[in-house]
């Protein structure tokens, strides 16, 4: 009992660390985009997490976790109902490492992630009430779905080499990133974004709350890592929070340099997304790693970053946050990486988070694009080009974020 009780503990601790990284996703939000969008990308993060929650838990825990079934697809039925003892009570031996309600709470903040991923990739030209649609569906059934593919017990758990992601490098990562490839893609660029084919700066304003977004995020992922071991195990999870680390840190020296190089400035929202990019890098395999893989791992992940960030232009795909580069490219090099580095690296395993990555890629793109298309062709996702250019918050709330300042503008 008093080892339930520690682990359990520490199982909270890393709820409230993962639900802590929304207000980080926030901060760099907003931070990376420009002041007329403020309340509108606000509003879209705490509409997330709060619709996403009551989601997981009218379907989507159930979704995820179904119990015996086919590998791709089972439901173990609506709403939350705890394992019961004997004696009426909750069952404590659901789980040595945690109870049922705490094992919901941390999955179910995992589960809003994926949908604040896109929110960053679409901002400045999407519409509200569109996009909220968007959320309900792919939070709580998409998501879900595949989750349990992996860690409900799926196909992809009984692959004869086990495909492998702790943290969610691909379950939760990629499936955000995939997402909002699909979703730039159908909205089209900012207004005044590309010019003559060459992609313009828009700088975000406000960099320092970028920056505490990005320091809060890894603050964040000792919860989100940490919590992955599921239990309070003290030799591997002080590994894997030291794993995490490192590879944060590598990912934003090399991004720094490499960026600095290739532009000849000294980018801090290079750096910044560097950091990120180690964090999901290193997230697929953060137990299975020694120090040294981590820093590779990392390392590589942040050269993924600057290049990524420019393959996004090259394409003439608008992401204002370079949520795409970090989530989703970086996503599949840590998912790829659990097969080439660490105690699981082989070919077999290799072979398996190949089949893995391509399974996420065709399920998120095909329901993704069906999500986004039909509501394109429905009632639109993209606003007016006066409300893009007067601002969203101005239009779809009727207020400003720093009204005081605007004041004092004219």
């Amino acid at each position: 009992m008093e080892l339930l009780t520690i682990n359990n503990v520490w199982m909270m601790i890393c709820t409230a660390l993962v639900f802590f990284m929304h207000l980080g996703f926030s901060l760099l939000e907003i931070g990376l985009t420009r002041q007329k969008n403020t309340l509108n990308i606000l509003f879209k993060n705490i509409f997330i997490i709060t619709v996403g929650l009551l989601l997981y838990c009218l379907v989507g825990f159930n979704l995820m976790y179904p119990g015996e079934f086919n590998g791709f697809i089972g439901f173990a039925g609506f709403g939350l109902e705890a394992p019961l003892n004997a004696e009426g009570t909750l069952d404590l031996a659901y789980n040595s490492g945690y109870t049922y309600w705490t094992d919901f709470l941390f999955q179910g903040m995992f589960a809003a992630t994926a949908a604040t991923i896109v929110s960053g990739a679409v901002a400045e030209r999407i519409k509200l009430g569109p996009f909220m649609i968007f959320v309900v569906i792919y939070v709580g059934l998409v998501y879900p779905i595949t989750g349990s593919w992996f860690w409900g017990g799926g196909f992809l758990k009984t692959l004869e080499t086990p495909f492998y992601d702790f943290a969610g490098s691909t379950l939760v990562h990629s499936v955000g990133g995939w997402a909002a490839l699909v979703a730039v893609w159908l909205l089209g660029s900012r207004i005044g974004k590309f010019k003559n084919g060459k992609p313009q700066a828009i700088p975000g304003h406000n960099i320092p709350l970028a920056t505490a977004g990005v320091l809060i995020l890894w603050l964040g992922w000792f919860g989100f890592n940490g919590g992955s071991v599921l239990s309070a195990d003290p030799a591997l999870t002080s590994l894997t929070l030291v794993n995490t680390s490192l590879a944060a840190a590598a990912g934003g020296v090399i991004a720094f340099l490499v960026s600095t190089l290739k532009y000849k400035n000294y980018d801090l929202t290079m750096f910044l997304n560097g950091i990120l990019g180690g964090l999901v890098g290193i997230t697929a395999g953060a137990d299975q790693m020694s120090p040294m893989d981590a820093i590779l791992i990392g390392g590589i992940a942040g050269a993924i970053i600057v290049f990524g960030v420019a393959l996004v232009d090259k394409l003439k795909l608008d992401d204002p946050v370079g949520a795409i580069a970090v989530h989703l490219i970086c996503g599949i090099w840590g998912t790829l990486a659990v097969g080439l580095f660490g105690e699981l690296a082989s070919g077999a395993q290799f072979v398996s988070q190949l089949i893995g990555v391509a399974s996420y890629a065709v399920f998120c793109i095909i329901t993704s694009f069906i999500i986004l298309f039909t509501l394109k062709k429905t009632v639109g996702i993209r606003v007016s080009e006066r409300e893009e250019l007067e601002g969203l918050d101005v239009h779809e709330h009727g207020m400003d974020a720093y009204p005081d300042f605007r004041m004092n503008e004219h």
